[in-house]
């Protein structure tokens, strides 16, 4: 080398946490980041945040939204939820239900994207929680929160491949009268579905965010010709009716329980409840998205607000044309959305509909895979659960959390063995996606809104003057519903075992199992989220022995935001 010829030195970063406007496990320390790289905004943030970047952000809006939008999976939610809109209220479960269901929905949506701009981690709202909550409270209530979003998110997938498995058999029972369903054939299918699909979601992000760009587009695809199908080329002309049913029918409530119809109706609740469900996928792929302050809570609402109305317009529809309520529930198919199409379809057009929404079954089934897997991921990062280590680990080839997806396939199998004791304790599993994701969504804007309401640090997206507003409406809509959620169709002696709504047990059960754990060993061990930062990149001592620090390492110092 000529002696005149300096080597190259790099270029270190220093982050100041408490210039970041976040609020973090970091703030409020004096902390300084070093980090042997240039960062951009998004780096920046997790740093501030108090977290590595550990996986590719090669996510966009389009592709979040793509992801969210296939949890939300439409077509097969609508389909596998008809057990709790028609069954309960009939066709009012579908129309006017549905729409006062939505506001309290978009309520909780549109407070949980700003909390998500505030805080984008995966996360997420156990996260917030904690930087939420009053400081002698914050470990106890982001363990709940995260406990019960997990719940939501390792049930998510069973329960939507089994939906998937019962309308493959409802198919197979279509086209062979003789044949039933054994419990084993639904269960070993419904295993072979969610096998496949934590494959595809062990996949590279890169790959993952192609799969779901495609999906989004079956997605919507699909519903639409089912839309166009069921008013266009329904039979009821040819079976002496009109082409559509008339107003007081389409809007007509038929209550099947044995409730008042008030309380019939926010029965129903639970349909669009789990529907919407999955638009939180965004908050747990904020590590992975770009722009993400920005695109993850514009995601959220935007999967929230096309779902809410795509959804609407296309169970109105199915209000219009549906023959018999009472038959389409109790059908020998044993799936309601199967015995509508028959009721109004001919045989092939029955499964055709039924293949598209098998279809969008399976794709929503590894969409929520991935999203169980990075909440898996971000709790273990923080030392929740057991084994944490193994479940927080990325894995050097993919750079996403498989062996999180893998944990979480066998989890969800253990959990499918509950059809072996009939269809009501299974169906529980739906139940706790619904109670489970809404109290989990709601906690966190329920200390924005009360505690933390003079301290909460806005991201770039938030709601304004409706923050507090959207806020209660949110808290109120969810409080009146976690009692509703629990309530069984019958009651007096008609609830029985096997008629009993099993998510007292499935869900209560198992969060009072967690909160126990928590009181006897865990409170010694977890005490909220923690940095994952390695020790000599966190410097608490004045700027020159900051700038000392990265200078004797033979690196050039440069603040984060200042120009080169």
């Amino acid at each position: 080398m000529a002696p005149n010829v300096d080597p190259v030195r790099s270029t270190a970063t220093i982050l100041s946490v408490d210039q970041m406007h976040v609020t973090s496990v970091l703030s409020n320390r004096s902390q300084k980041i070093l980090v042997d790289h240039p960062v951009d905004k998004d780096e920046a943030v997790i740093l501030a945040l108090g977290y590595k970047q550990e996986f590719k952000r090669e996510f966009s809006l389009i592709t979040t939204f793509g992801v969210s939008f296939s949890v939300l999976g439409l077509l097969p939610s609508i389909a596998s939820t008809l057990w709790y809109s028609l069954a309960y209220s009939g066709n009012a479960g579908l129309t006017w239900a549905y729409l006062v269901g939505m506001i309290g929905v978009m309520a909780v949506a549109c407070s949980m994207a700003e909390i998500s701009s505030a805080f984008p981690t995966s996360g997420g709202l156990y996260y917030a929680t904690a930087m939420l909550a009053p400081p002698g409270y914050k470990a106890v209530l982001s363990w709940f929160v995260g406990w019960s979003n997990y719940f939501v998110q390792v049930t998510g997938a069973p329960s939507v491949a089994y939906g998937c498995a019962s309308m493959i058999l409802a198919l197979k029972s279509l086209n062979d009268p003789d044949y039933s369903a054994t419990n084993w054939q639904t269960y070993l299918l419904t295993s072979c579905l969610t096998f496949v699909c934590s494959i595809i979601a062990s996949l590279p992000t890169k790959w993952i965010a192609w799969i779901n760009s495609g999906s989004t587009a079956l997605n919507l695809l699909f519903l639409s010709i089912s839309f166009v199908i069921i008013l266009g080329g329904n039979t009821r002309s040819d079976q002496g009716l009109p082409k559509f049913n008339n107003n007081d029918m389409a809007w007509g409530i038929t209550n099947f329980t044995e409730w008042p119809s008030g309380i019939c109706i926010l029965m129903s609740f639970m349909a669009v409840i789990w529907t919407m469900s999955g638009f939180d996928s965004p908050f747990h792929l904020a590590e992975e998205c770009s722009n993400a302050q920005l695109a993850t809570p514009r995601a959220i609402v935007l999967t929230a607000s096309v779902g809410g109305v795509l959804g609407f317009v296309f169970q109105l529809a199915m209000a219009y044309t549906i023959v018999d309520v009472d038959d389409a529930v109790n059908d020998e198919l044993g799936q309601p959305y199967v015995s509508f199409l028959a009721q109004i379809l001919t045989k092939e057009r029955v499964i055709t509909l039924t293949a598209f929404a098998i279809v969008l079954s399976f794709s929503m089934a590894f969409s929520c895979m991935i999203a169980a897997s990075r909440v898996l991921f971000s709790y273990s990062r923080d030392g929740c659960f057991p084994l944490s280590k193994a479940w927080s680990h990325v894995n050097a080839t993919t750079k996403t959390p498989v062996n999180a997806v893998w944990a979480n396939w066998f989890l969800g199998e253990l959990l499918l063995l509950l059809m072996f004791g009939g269809e009501t304790p299974i169906d529980a599993i739906f139940s706790v996606g619904a109670i489970g994701s809404f109290i989990s969504f709601t906690v966190p804007t329920l200390l924005r809104i009360t505690y933390a309401r003079n301290t909460f640090q806005k991201g770039p997206w938030h709601l304004g003057a409706f923050s507090i507003p959207s806020g209660v409406v949110a808290v109120c809509f969810v409080t009146l519903m976690i009692p509703i959620l629990n309530f069984p169709q019958y009651k007096g002696a008609d609830n029985t075992p096997d008629m009993m709504n099993w998510t007292v047990l499935v869900y209560w059960g198992s969060m009072f199992l967690c909160m126990v754990w928590y009181v006897v060993y865990a409170h010694k061990v977890y005490k909220g989220p923690k940095s994952n930062l390695d020790k000599d990149q966190l410097v608490t001592d004045d700027e020159d022995n900051v700038i000392e620090a990265v200078t004797t390492k033979g690196q050039d110092a440069r603040y984060y935001g200042e120009k080169a």
